[in-house]
Order: C-alpha cells, then sequence, then structure tokens
C-alpha cells in the first residue's frame, strides 16, 4: 500500500511541476516584452541577460523535475 501511495505521489508532483514548467514557458514566450520591461527596470537587464535567466532557471528546473520526481517514480516502478 505504500509504494501506491508513493508512486502516486511521486506522478502528482511530477504532473503539476510539469504544468509550471509549461506555464512558465508560454508566459514567458507570450508576455516576453512586457516581463523584460518590468524586470528589466527592477534588475537593470539588458533583453540577453533576460532570455538567459529564464532559459536556464527553465532547464535548471526541468532538471530538478527529472531528479527529484520523475527518477524516484520509474524506480518505484521497476521495484514494484
Amino acid at each position: 500500500m505504500f509504494i501506491e501511495q508513493l508512486l502516486s505521489f511521486f506522478a502528482w508532483c511530477t504532473l503539476l511541476n510539469y504544468s509550471v514548467l509549461i506555464i512558465w514557458f508560454f508566459i514567458f514566450k507570450l508576455g516576453h516584452d512586457w516581463l523584460h520591461l518590468l524586470h528589466g527596470k527592477w534588475f537593470d537587464l539588458n533583453e540577453q541577460q533576460f532570455d538567459l535567466i529564464n532559459y536556464c532557471g527553465m532547464g535548471l528546473f526541468k532538471l530538478l523535475i527529472l531528479v527529484f520526481n520523475l527518477a524516484p517514480w520509474i524506480a518505484l516502478q521497476l521495484i514494484e
């Protein structure tokens, strides 16, 4: 029973985190100019720096999802 609960937990975590990543991407893509204007004023960023920070942030977030959500789910699937 406990493994089934963990499987469900990691599956939902993976789904929710990938949903956040997809929403982040679409907000970044559709609201790029407005977001750059807003954050550029706060942190004195040019457009290349802003794009690099977001791209690296999305990549890091995706890597963390893989390591902390998807890999444990796969490992639990294999032992069950």
